[in-house]
């Protein structure tokens, strides 16, 4: 098959070259979104076919054969309909004629370079990239949107991370002169503010810095209680041992303050972090600390992991279980189930007389009959604290 795909912009009088005007004159089968049609439908010869995009797109794929002409929004390789053809009809062959994408617009409006812009689509997707950016400090942020992800939904969750220092600019029917609007704004005004569909935006800030080894004064505790923590220098070897770098799941079972998902998620942000604790009162802590430290993105289960449902999340290749509450064996018998094939487990186990259940040997007893295998423990002093374990298995 053979694609021409012609991308358009939302101005009500469409401008196209000759080259695209002969390409058009000989079509006979003709394909895009029903705004696209109202645009191009004077240009399009007598008697052609048009087929509109609408999903399932595999109904619209199969409606298409030998060659059609297809008209998308801006460049159609950014985030559009050409990626869609290429991902569908490896073999299909493809011309395409793109025009500016509307971040481009925007950032022409602007006068503003770039060329070191981090793009983040929101459109039919959810948080997670958009997230990344904001943990990664990117000082210029272009954003596509969609209707739920509107540029005031965006700016309170900004706000709501503390990502209070950007300017966010809004381009509005971007590339119509008769509608389009270009404003500039805080978040806090952006947040209050309604804007018209389509837009996109940038925002603009300097980051502030990202914080590694949180000090554990600083979170919102437990009963005020610091040795309900896990203290920055073990939850930074506790992030090592769980090999994130490598992995793209955790499951952080019995969270408490949520300091480790918020540490991992501030240095692995591509990780998806699902956190558990069966205490009522841990979850204002997670909302609070979350927020606090600029980590947004953690899913979060309150009640007992034994009784969780587990079955539609993400399966994790680095558990950490930072409580178990003397059900260490079969908190890790129902991990097994969903671990992958090369996912590790790796808990902390505090050697204290004033503890009568051992941790490790409960460890070690279960790794035993689950058939795992352990890597040599690390044994950690802090000050005058009791020694900690920072204890790993493998499949």
């Amino acid at each position: 098959m053979k694609f021409y795909v012609i991308g358009i912009s939302d101005a009500p009088r469409p401008y196209f070259s000759p080259e695209v005007l002969d390409v058009i004159q000989r079509g006979r089968v003709f394909s895009g979104g029903k705004r696209h049609h109202e645009l191009v439908a004077p240009f399009l010869p007598e008697g052609s076919t048009w087929i509109d995009i609408t999903v399932p797109l595999d109904a619209v794929f199969e409606q298409y054969h030998d060659e059609v002409i297809v008209f998308a929004s801006g460049d159609p390789l950014f985030f559009g309909f050409a990626n869609t053809i290429k991902r569908k009809l490896h073999d299909a062959e493809i011309v395409l004629y793109p025009t500016f994408n509307s971040l481009q617009m925007l950032a022409h409006r602007l006068v503003l370079p770039y060329h070191d812009m981090r793009i983040v689509s929101l459109t039919g997707r959810p948080w997670p990239e958009f997230d990344k950016a904001l943990i990664e400090r990117a000082g210029k942020i272009g954003i596509l949107t969609d209707r739920q992800h509107t540029p005031a939904a965006i700016a309170r969750r900004m706000l709501d991370y503390g990502y209070d220092n950007y300017t966010m600019h809004v381009g509005e029917h971007l590339g119509n002169p008769d509608d389009e609007r270009i404003t500039t704004c805080t978040l806090q005004e952006a947040a209050e503010k309604g804007f018209d569909y389509p837009n996109c935006l940038i925002v603009c800030g300097h980051a502030k810095a990202r914080l590694y080894g949180i000090p554990e004064s600083e979170f919102a505790l437990l009963d005020g209680r610091e040795k309900m923590i896990t203290k920055a220098p073990i939850r930074l070897l506790t992030l090592q041992a769980l090999e994130l770098p490598q992995k793209s799941v955790l499951w952080d079972i019995g969270f408490c303050t949520g300091s480790v998902s918020i540490e991992a998620r501030l240095q692995f942000p591509h990780v998806h972090i699902e956190a558990f604790e069966i205490r009522p009162e841990c979850e204002a802590l997670m909302c609070e600390n979350s927020r606090r430290f600029g980590a947004p993105g953690i899913n979060w289960h309150i009640g007992d992991f034994l009784e969780a449902d587990i079955d539609a999340l993400p399966r994790p290749d680095a558990v950490f279980i930072g409580g178990h509450g003397g059900k260490l064996k079969e908190i890790m018998t129902r991990v097994m189930t969903v671990l992958t094939d090369d996912g590790i487990i790796v808990m902390n186990s505090v050697t204290s007389p004033m503890v009568h259940t051992d941790s490790h040997q409960l460890f070690n007893e279960a790794c035993e009959e689950l058939g795992l295998t352990q890597d040599q423990p690390t044994r950690i002093i802090l000050n005058d604290n009791n020694p900690i374990d920072i204890l790993k298995c493998k499949r």
